[in-house]
């Protein structure tokens, strides 16, 4: 429709303009008559036919993205090698007394026969799949509650009407019961786009709202990347178009206090309540610990984008640090972000030097307690 409108605007242009050649050979475009009413006719009639061109060009580059998404109930692990691979002599200390939990997890799939599973990378551990969309897409997203009580999927940062919340317990996606779908109506406009600091995209959060809490903790946590109009790979590539590689970190305590142990994924039992409620407090990225949390991976000179999560309760404030890099905030240097519960955080770098790098929280306690991983820059050959 974009190339019809603009040989309509041509020919149009041409049969209220008259063609003179001049003394170069050069074509030159003059009015018809030069009356006023003629030249203010032609600048009405090219203007509303710009505006159409413009309202018509931005319909055919919004799309409708589409997934399928399960919640189910599953076992965790927040340490699958059974080490601390950050200092192996050092262990995992309480931590790692009890490794397995019951807990629940968004997973996506391919189609609506929710058979198939879509693959993630390994580095994103616990986190539900990561759904993209271009400045002014739609997004749906339908819900399958395959777990054993009611949940939600809630949704930043993107706009949405009172049935499409997925919280407050309105409507049916307010609560979707064990066995049951709903469909999530989203749309990614200018106000859940990037802003005038921000780079090419930005990243929001979706979580069960039902018991918001708990549901947090559970693990049903996922991500939307928002990435600005223009800046998209191909229509069908919403990612953004100017980096190579990124990752989404979680920085995030669970608390595992009253929630089922996996009778194998415990070793040792807790020598007092105390220790017991402290074990029980998973210094988590991505739901891993002490290093367990792999595939942060790059190649030198790799352009890369990492999306920060901060979420939890008080003791949650954060502050991710990269060895062997800087990165650019808000257009700021650093190599320290600070995140608070509930904040996203987009940043970039330039992975130059090549290395096994730690990547880890730099509050004292956050560390001890194994939020810590490794990041690697592989050399360019």
């Amino acid at each position: 429709m974009r190339s019809a409108l603009k040989s309509f605007v041509l020919k149009m242009s041409l049969n209220i303009t008259n063609l003179d050649l001049t003394t170069e050979g050069n074509v030159r475009l003059l009015p018809f008559s030069d009356t006023r009413n003629s030249r203010f006719t032609h600048l009405l009639f090219l203007t509303f036919i710009s505006a159409l061109l413009y309202v018509s060009t931005g319909s055919a580059e919004a799309a409708t993205r589409e997934y399928w998404i399960a919640a189910e109930k599953v076992e965790w692990n927040y340490a699958p090698s059974g080490k601390n691979l950050i200092r192996p002599e050092m262990g995992l200390d309480v931590w790692g007394k009890a490794l397995v939990y019951e807990k629940y997890r968004y997973f996506q799939y391919t189609d609506d026969t929710y058979t198939t599973k879509v693959e993630q990378p390994t580095w994103m551990g616990i986190l539900g799949p990561q759904l993209h969309a271009v400045e002014g897409d739609s997004v749906k997203v339908h819900f399958l509650n395959r777990a054993d009580k009611p949940l939600s999927i809630h949704v930043h940062g993107l706009q949405y009407d009172e049935d499409n919340e997925g919280a407050d317990m309105k409507g049916s996606g307010g609560a979707v019961k064990p066995g049951s779908m709903f469909t999530y109506h989203w749309e990614a406009d200018s106000d859940a786009a990037p802003g005038p600091n921000d780079p090419s995209s930005i990243v929001w959060i979706y979580h069960s709202h039902v018991d918001a809490v708990t549901e947090v903790y559970d693990g049903l946590i996922g991500t939307v990347v928002v990435t600005k109009k223009g800046m998209e790979r191909a229509p069908d590539d919403p990612r953004p178009k100017d980096i190579d590689k990124a990752f989404t970190t979680l920085f995030l305590i669970f608390n595992e206090n009253d929630r089922k142990i996996v009778e194998s994924g415990q070793s040792e039992a807790y020598e007092s309540p105390e220790e017991a409620e402290e074990g029980n407090l998973k210094h988590a990225i991505n739901g891993l610990i002490f290093g367990n949390l792999q595939g942060l991976e790059v190649q030198q000179h790799d352009r890369v984008r990492w999306y920060l999560i901060g979420l939890g309760t008080e003791v949650d404030m954060h502050t991710a640090h990269w060895h062997g890099q800087t990165v650019l905030n808000a257009g700021k240097r650093t190599d320290v972000v600070e995140l608070l519960p509930g904040t996203m955080v987009t940043v970039d770098m330039i992975a130059k030097t090549p290395g096994n790098w730690l990547y880890h929280c730099h509050v004292a306690d956050h560390i001890t307690a194994g939020m810590n991983t490794r990041w690697r820059v592989v050399p360019k050959h």
